[in-house]
């Protein structure tokens, strides 16, 4: 992931979120796909489908940088916005030398990938994307291709039994139907076949010229089409192939050949869904918002993609979104016929921080009383009035439509007020958690339910309340 604002710490310090906590949650900035092309495949489109309906996905982005808890792989990229501290500073080849050889303290033994996701289905999680390899080029899966990787004897956890953690990962959350997400990274700062040592790196792209050098870049295709499809032959069933480092793109005349790598990925996954991200075209079959939501529904498949804290990678200091916050950010999504994928970092040691479980467990509580009107759902005009936001189950027979609270307790109004469309006659309300007995009129679009006096300081409900209009 690229951000918006970086600021790299310290060594073993952490990320500082006062900094660039502005570039979360803004609305209306996203990635507009302007040539967005429709699968054509059946099997494509079937589970594209069927991924839209899962709605709520967890990310995860994990490397050897967590060992300094730093920024995942960007702080060994030389260009002008980053800043490096801490003892290897000073000069860039001897804090990237630094950086490279983390593969041999990389020991995260308390690795437990059923822990993560007994935690995330519980919180109403149902798909599940994991960084095989981040631009730094460390692999998080047992590849052939190189030794930079966590299965290599250089690092010590490939004598655990569990080293390979990819496979782990993708194993443990399979067994509970959660569909597979293999994020890879389509640069490598570490592959000589992309910055070749006999030059200096300068940005983020190869740092050779290509036209020049044309059996070297020929090699590093080889070299990335023969990871893809190590992954999606030895791994099991993938669902989605969700590739990063857009700059990476034939238009940036550092074409991969996507033709080539999703034929033979699709002859071993069929129905793969194929994630070139930022790369408008065939090959991108959703989009990607980052760190961002639409201001209104996009016309076509998408997923805002968003960090749990203010970093994607861990960092021991990192500020985790309040849980009202996270539960306001999936309605909004989904509202909008997005899903939400939300990444959490996993430490060197290989577990998430406390308070992530704590926020998985206050969203799946949630979700135990209103998941109905999140998965599934379809987004339904006006999508939102004020804070009461809209979603409509599949079968078109019921509307939920969700009041966002500014508290964590639920205080509902003596009338909750919005509007809606196309509706001509109701037949039941209910307000989901509750037996309230309600009393509503619909009149010229605007509809008015009335709160018994009962729940309105004392609903019971945590961070917002969801009526279910039945038509």
């Amino acid at each position: 992931m690229r951000k918006l604002l970086v600021i790299f710490p310290l060594l073993l310090a952490g990320i500082m979120p006062g900094k660039y906590a502005s570039a979360q949650e803004k609305e209306g900035v996203h990635e507009m796909s302007k040539d967005y092309q429709a699968p054509k495949d059946p099997l494509v489109i079937r589970k594209l489908s069927k991924w839209q309906d899962q709605r709520f996905g967890l990310f995860m982005h994990w490397g050897t940088y967590t060992l300094w808890g730093e920024v995942e792989s960007w702080s060994i990229c030389p260009v002008d916005w980053v800043v490096r501290k801490g003892p290897y500073s000073d000069d860039y080849n001897t804090y990237r030398n630094a950086y490279e050889h983390l593969q041999y303290d990389f020991n995260p033994v308390d690795f437990n990938p059923e822990k993560w996701e007994k935690a995330a289905k519980a919180a109403g999680m149902r798909y599940v994307v994991f960084t095989t390899k981040h631009h730094d080029g460390f692999c998080m899966f047992d590849t052939k291709e190189t030794d930079y990787k966590i299965t290599s004897p250089n690092t010590p956890f490939s004598k655990n039994p569990r080293a390979n953690v990819a496979k782990e990962i993708f194993d443990a959350f399979r067994k509970d139907s959660f569909m597979i997400g293999a994020y890879f990274s389509k640069p490598d700062w570490h592959s000589q076949y992309f910055w070749w040592k006999y030059y200096p790196p300068k940005d983020e792209h190869a740092n050779y010229d290509i036209k020049k050098f044309p059996e070297r870049w020929q090699q590093f295709n080889d070299f990335t089409y023969n990871q893809i499809q190590e992954l999606m032959t030895g791994y099991g069933p993938i669902d989605i192939l969700w590739l990063d480092g857009g700059w990476v793109r034939p238009d940036g005349k550092q074409s991969i050949d996507m033709p080539r790598i999703a034929n033979m990925a699709r002859s071993h996954q069929p129905g793969l869904i194929i994630v070139d991200r930022t790369v408008p075209g065939e090959f991108e079959n959703y989009t990607t918002p980052e760190q961002s939501i639409p201001d209104k529904p996009l016309p076509y498949p998408w997923e805002t993609c968003m960090t749990m804290g203010y970093s994607w990678s861990y960092s021991p200091r990192d500020e985790y979104k309040p849980s009202r916050q996270l539960i306001s950010l999936l309605v909004k999504i989904v509202s909008r016929g997005g899903n939400f994928l939300l990444n959490i970092g996993p430490s060197d040691k290989g577990d998430w921080a406390p308070e992530a479980y704590k926020r998985l467990e206050d969203m799946g509580k949630w979700m135990d009383i209103n998941g109905e009107g999140i998965h599934g759902s379809r987004p339904v005009a006006p999508y939102s009035d004020k804070n009461v936001y809209f979603t409509q189950s599949k079968d078109q027979h019921s509307i939920y439509a969700y009041f966002l609270s500014d508290s964590d307790d639920v205080k509902l109004p003596a009338e909750v007020s919005f509007a809606v469309q196309d509706l001509k006659k109701i037949n039941h309300i209910s307000l989901l958690g509750t037996k309230a007995k309600l009393q509503w009129t619909l009149k010229d679009g605007q509809l008015t339910i009335k709160i018994p006096k009962n729940m309105q300081e004392k609903s019971g409900l945590k961070y917002s309340a969801a009526f279910k209009i039945s038509a």
